[in-house]
């Protein structure tokens, strides 16, 4: 328990009175944490953490890296800046050594800024400090961890767009048809071809591909060990699911994911019918939530690969990944989610990922500014994409086989797409075609089944 006079030789309770002393004495909780603990975690509810003794980190996390951004020594103070803007923690504290730590709630630390004048300037002076260094920090580093130089119809460079965007990786992309003066010609002697820069230093050339890429980074795209208790195939909320139940009884858990974390519902720009979010939630924040959530419980995720044959053994099975890589499990669970059907007709295939894109997500958006363009499906995915690309395009028009969208979508999605000026809903419409010389500029669609009408489109998204 902490003592009164204990906190007379930390600096921001000096001020106090004896008797508030007493008060936070008896009232804070005494931590007492090994090397490698955590205190908190970015994201979760803040607190008010002095240091009394040891060394604490401040690590914040950064293009799906966690960074060491500070060093506490005893006396320093934490917490107050995500308190007084009414936010999530915005960084991670860690002990870098056995530390002893006086936490204290919101409305203890509220009762502290009130209790004396000094004790608040003293606080606020060190946000304001805090808050400058941040500000300096972002000025004078680069944002963007990957800087991509290809055209948006080719369809390596969205791969990798798509990858990093579901990765939560910030990244620049420059089309070098379009905005050839901004390609940064001192880093590759052939700037005409697509090429990937990563932490501008590592360049991947063609074949450009996810893996590639994500073992520039640094991510982990291969497993630790041999073996496990459980490997979960599918990263999407229910292998996530899986992958925290699973590690959270001391199971060895193995995720394995060809993309990203959140499988398909990190393509939603907002999920609003998910329990505990009432304000909503957007796909790849639920998605990177799970994965923290996961990791805390010792789950090992590796994304980029794939299984390719799954063989029963004497003590279970043997989980073959594409790579060679091979290993042995007691359990398999299979969570591997649903694809987007294909539209069989004329040009669809020419014209994917110059125009005709299945799936939608939020990367796509600055490729849809002024523009006119179609969604083909009534599910929810779709009604979500709807109206987040109504906000960039100068047309949305979702086409539906059916008599329209109240058998399909929820309700709540269907009322937003009403009120939304640019939105269209066509029913009993299918498209029978496509076409466009080096990328998408007509559909052409039929309504049960009259004569096709030709139509110009910038693009079309096939979410069914």
């Amino acid at each position: 328990m902490i003592r009164a006079e204990e906190l007379k030789k930390v600096p921001i309770f000096a001020c106090l009175t004896d008797g508030q002393r007493e008060r936070i004495a008896q009232n804070a909780a005494d931590l007492r944490v090994q090397k490698g603990e955590w205190l908190i975690r970015e994201g979760e509810v803040p607190s008010f953490f002095v240091l009394l003794e040891g060394v604490l980190e401040v690590e914040k996390e950064y293009g799906g890296t966690s960074q060491v951004r500070g060093r506490y020594q005893p006396g320093d103070f934490y917490g107050e800046t995500p308190i007084l803007l009414d936010s999530p923690t915005i960084a991670s504290l860690r002990a870098h050594a056995p530390s002893r730590v006086l936490r204290m709630d919101r409305m203890q630390f509220k009762e502290l800024l009130d209790s004396s004048a000094e004790c608040a300037s003293t606080i606020v002076h060190t946000m304001t400090q805090r808050i400058t260094a941040i500000r300096e920090y972002t000025q004078d580093n680069n944002p963007f961890r990957v800087l991509i130089v290809g055209s948006q119809y080719d369809g390596e460079c969205r791969n990798i767009r798509t990858f990093l965007s579901l990765n939560r990786i910030p990244y620049e992309w420059v089309d070098n048809e379009r905005d050839p003066d901004r390609v940064p010609l001192c880093v590759i002697s052939d700037p005409s071809g697509p090429f990937v820069l990563v932490d501008d230093s590592a360049i991947v050339s063609r074949p450009l591909t996810t893996r590639k890429v994500a073992e520039a980074l640094g991510l982990h795209t291969n497993p630790r060990k041999k073996s496990y208790d459980v490997v979960v195939i599918g990263g999407g909320p229910a292998g996530l699911a899986a992958a925290v139940y699973g590690a959270s009884e001391g199971l060895s858990v193995l995720l394995v994911e060809k993309t990203a974390a959140g499988g398909q519902a990190c393509t939603s720009s907002r999920i609003e019918n998910y329990l505990g979010f009432p304000n909503g939630i957007s796909g790849e924040e639920l998605g990177a939530r799970a994965v923290k959530q996961a990791a805390r419980f010792g789950a090992e995720m590796v994304v980029t690969r794939k299984v390719v044959t799954i063989e029963p053994t004497s003590d279970g099975y043997c989980v073959e990944l594409d790579g060679g890589s091979r290993l042995q499990t007691k359990t398999v669970i299979l969570a591997t989610g649903v694809d987007w059907r294909k539209l069989n007709i004329e040009g669809i295939d020419r014209l994917q990922g110059k125009g005709v894109v299945y799936g939608a997500s939020r990367m796509d958006a600055p490729s849809v500014v002024g523009k006119d363009i179609f969604i083909v499906g009534g599910g929810n995915s779709a009604g979500q994409a709807a109206v987040y690309f109504s906000s960039y395009a100068a047309s949305v028009t979702v086409l539906v086989r059916g008599e329209g969208l109240a058998q399909t979508m929820s309700h709540y999605l269907i009322a937003q797409l009403d009120q939304r000026h640019n939105i269209t809903v066509e029913a009993y419409t299918e498209v029978v075609s496509v076409d466009g010389e080096n990328s998408l500029q007509s559909i052409h669609t039929s309504i049960s089944g009259a004569p096709p009408l030709e139509r110009s489109a910038d693009a079309l998204f096939v979410m069914i």
